[in-house]
Order: structure tokens, then sequence, then C-alpha cells
């Protein structure tokens, strides 16, 4: 597994990290030894570096890694969180003294007396500029609270923002094979800067796996059934914002890409892949519902792939998926 520092946090992770939103709630229902088994598998193949957020299953992702982290008390790993998705959602609601109610929260979830890294979770735009959020931040680490810190954006001018910031630490968005804007502004900002890019969202909800039809449906808890029109949040974080009718042809032809480039992968491990070899990617951080997807993730932070197939996937994008995409996020 390739091992790279992921910006300002002076720390080395994996490539391919491990996004534990599948692990808390909003993908249906995954129980606590199927959880456990996914964290396993994905630290045998490499992994280290897990992202989670104080409300993924309400706290449930925190504790499952916290459990495992006890388990495990050798294991050299660096895990990510996130707040303030807990209250609504104005710009007032961002301040030293809700920072430090949800730092205590996940502290007590994941069992550490210093969190590793906590990132703001797509926070309103305003959040981004306010010059006190970054003083309260900074307190934050000065107090031994956390020893680095970011923010999660949904949006290339929230990110270049945020990069602005000299003690931003990591910038995450959402960059894939269906979302490409923040490989034009963002990424060469941050490598400049020294900021860490953390990947979300790489398979576009698992558009990018080829597996899904017009007739697969998704429970009544996930996501992908429930926020298609963006009503629970940034519909950009389902599906990448990609109408399901364009996702399932867009996935095709990408399918049929990969195929012809690596045929001993999977379309998921080439999209994977393809998103590694992005200059400036610090990690990127596919979920898992079970140790089978946990360890063919990480599998593809060994494929190499040609740079025709790179022009071959930005010209997909171009043709399918950039005007529906690219002015919007």
């Amino acid at each position: 597994m390739q091992q790279r520092l992921l910006g300002r946090t002076n720390r080395t992770v994996s490539v391919i990290g491990l996004g534990t939103w599948q692990l808390g709630a909003d993908w249906g229902a995954v129980d606590e030894a199927e959880a456990q088994s996914v964290l396993d598998a994905a630290y045998a193949e490499g992994v280290s570096f897990f992202d989670t957020a104080d409300v993924y299953g309400d706290g449930r992702s925190e504790q499952l890694i916290g459990r495992w982290l006890r388990a495990n008390p050798q294991a050299e790993v660096t895990v990510a969180t996130k707040m303030g998705r807990r209250v609504e959602q104005v710009p007032e609601a961002y301040n030293l003294e809700a920072f430090r109610a949800w730092n205590d929260r996940s502290r007590a979830n994941l069992g550490v007396d210093t969190l590793d890294l906590v990132q703001l979770h797509c926070p309103p735009t305003p959040v981004y500029s306010t010059d006190a959020v970054y003083d309260a931040l900074d307190t934050m680490v000065a107090e031994g609270r956390m020893r680095s810190y970011g923010v999660s954006v949904e949006t290339v001018d929230e990110a270049l923002s945020a990069i602005a910031r000299p003690n931003i630490a990591t910038v995450q968005i959402i960059v894939n094979a269906f979302r490409h804007k923040p490989l034009e502004q963002v990424l060469p900002a941050a490598r400049k800067a020294g900021v860490g890019i953390i990947a979300r969202v790489p398979l576009a909800s698992g558009l990018l796996t080829n597996r899904y039809t017009p007739q697969t449906k998704f429970a009544a808890d996930d996501h992908r059934n429930f926020n298609r029109d963006g009503s629970a949040f940034d519909v950009g974080e389902t599906f990448s914002g990609v109408d399901y009718t364009t996702g399932l042809q867009a996935a095709e032809q990408f399918a049929q890409l990969a195929a012809a480039e690596a045929p001993q992968a999977t379309s998921a491990q080439v999209a994977l892949a393809w998103l590694a070899a992005q200059e400036g990617i610090s990690s990127i951080i596919p979920g898992a519902r079970n140790a089978d997807q946990a360890r063919a993730n990480a599998a593809a932070g060994s494929l190499q792939l040609s740079e025709g197939f790179n022009a071959a996937v930005r010209e997909l994008y171009d043709t399918k998926l950039r005007a529906q995409i690219h002015p919007r996020w």
C-alpha cells in the first residue's frame, strides 16, 4: 500500500483509506461484528487512515472505531472525525463553546484524549471565511484536544477559502471519475500550500462499481433512496449529484474503459486507482459494508493505469457529465 503525507498533519497515511459512514447509518444496517470485520480487514491490507464523523449513526461509527482501537492498541492508524452537523446549520452555531462540547463527545466515543484530525463537517459557506472560527480551532489545538484540523466542503470555492488559511491541515472534498472540477483548481492550490486532500465519495455512491440497474432497490434508510433530490442534505453527496439514469449510462461506459485497461480488476478498483493517480490526492476514503469490499478497495492502491486511460476518463466526463456537474460544485 502506497503511503502519502497527509498535508500539514505531518502524518503519513495509506493512499486508500476507509470511510466509515456505512458503519454508522444511511446505507442500511451493518451489525457490530460485520463492522469490526471491516476495520480488521482494511487494516490487515495496509489501510492506515479511518475517516468518521460524530453524526454517523449519532456517534455509532466513532464508537465502533473506538472499540477497535482498544482491541488493537498497537495499531498505527490515523483517525479523522468531523463535527458541526449536530445543530441547526447557521454560522453562529460554529463557536468555541460548541466546538469543545462536540470535541468532548468525539473523544469519549473514540476513547482517546487527543483526536488526530478534526474536520468541520460541510458547514454553512460563511463559516469558511470567519476568522473567529479558525481562532477557536487554534485554541482547541493549543488545549491538546486535537492535533490538527481541517474542513470538509461541498464546493471548490469553499475549499479554496479554507486552503488560504495558514493552519488548515486538510481539505476533504468530493472528487472522482464523475466529479472533475476539484482537479482543475483545488488540487493545485492544495499542493502549493502543503494542504492534504482527502477524496470522499470516490465511487459516486457506488455508481462506479457498475453493479446498479434501473431496477435496483435501495433500503429505506439508505441515502441513495431518500436523498436523490437533496431533501436531506446536499444532493452532491448522493451519486456525486449525477442523476441516476445518466449515472448508470456513464458507469457502463466507464466499466468498458476499465475492462479494456485492467481486465484483472473491477470497475470500482480502477476508479479508485484512477483517482489515486491524480497529483495532489493524499488519501481516498471509499466505504465498505463488509470485509471483502474493504479488501477489494485496498487492492486498488497497487494498481497502475496508463495515461491513455486517464485521457479517456476525462473525455467521458467532458461529453457525458460536465454540463450537469461542473457549474454547480
